[in-house]
């Protein structure tokens, strides 16, 4: 027996995750008096710790700031081993609006019509509405593939057309092939997903040895392309609005920077308390200090 849109959501966030991920989950969300945190990113396909984990921190009551999500870094010592993670906190009903394409925002649906897991609740009715919330976003996205893809193709010629057009509305840098490396790293997950997201959505269509050809009628298509067109519009000021405010407002930042340069180059950067507080006004001493151990290396 086939599963319903709402089934498939259930299973896939109930996914097990490592018992360090879910508990540096419950940690962020007790310490949030969140309603449910979501783990999502390539930590959750590949199992691994290292790098930065991705948590979305979902808050009960209305959405307070007005350019969501908040960011911030976190650094765990957990049983001698350092977790790093990035967070992004906002309430769980926007979250839920802009999962259902009730926003200009697209990021909301785009990010989560791709894996995740619900690794912590406060109760069964937050379980609820995320699961809802992400139903949604299957849907939204789904709408618009149908309305932004070609007349008939495969599902995976559905989903790279809106990934494309998801990249340049967002003003996001993407490597050329980012939807194709996407959609074969979650073979399982997208498999089957278009077409149940389509009946969800009221979307009829027929099968062929082409593939899925969708049947939104001339209004309906018309409709949604408009829908798309004024997030087309928005999108790239929005993302840069949120990117400016995230130099200002982006938590751990100092330490997620000197953590992220070591990384990559071995150079270990001193966070001072200085730095903590004023990472902008850092920058200029920061920078010579790496310019002089670069000297010490050579």
């Amino acid at each position: 027996m086939s599963l319903s849109l709402a089934e498939r959501v259930s299973a896939s966030l109930a996914r097990e995750v490592r018992g360090e991920v879910a508990d540096f989950a419950r940690m962020l969300g007790e310490e949030a008096g969140a309603c449910a945190v979501l783990f999502y990113g390539s930590n959750l396909r590949t199992g691994s710790l290292e790098g930065v984990l991705d948590f979305y921190v979902l808050l009960a009551g209305p959405q307070r700031e007005k350019v969501w999500p908040r960011v911030s870094y976190r650094e765990w010592d957990r049983a001698g081993e350092t977790l790093r993670a990035k967070i992004a906190t906002m309430s769980l009903e926007k979250f839920a609006e802009a999962a259902r394409g009730d926003s200009r925002d697209t990021t909301i649906w785009t990010r989560f019509v791709q894996p995740s897991a619900l690794v912590w609740t406060r109760d069964e009715a937050s379980v609820t509405s995320v699961e809802r919330a992400i139903a949604a976003a299957a849907v939204s996205a789904a709408t618009f593939a149908a309305a932004l893809g070609p007349d008939k193709g495969s599902a995976e010629d559905f989903w790279r057309a809106l990934f494309q057009a998801t990249y340049r509305a967002e003003f996001r840098v993407e490597k050329p092939g980012r939807e194709d490396s996407i959609l074969s790293v979650n073979t399982e997950h997208f498999d089957g997903l278009l077409p149940l997201a389509w009946k969800a959505a009221g979307i009829d269509f027929e099968r062929a040895e082409e593939g899925l050809r969708p049947h939104l009628g001339q209004d309906r298509k018309a409709q949604i392309l408009r829908s798309w067109a004024q997030r087309e519009r928005l999108g790239k000021a929005l993302n840069i609005l949120r990117l400016a405010k995230a130099t200002t407002t982006f938590e751990g930042a100092a330490r997620y920077g000197a953590w992220k340069l070591e990384r990559h180059t071995g150079i270990a950067l001193e966070v001072t308390p200085f730095r903590e507080k004023h990472p902008l006004l850092a920058m200029p001493g920061a920078a010579i200090d790496l310019w002089l151990a670069r000297r010490r290396q050579r």
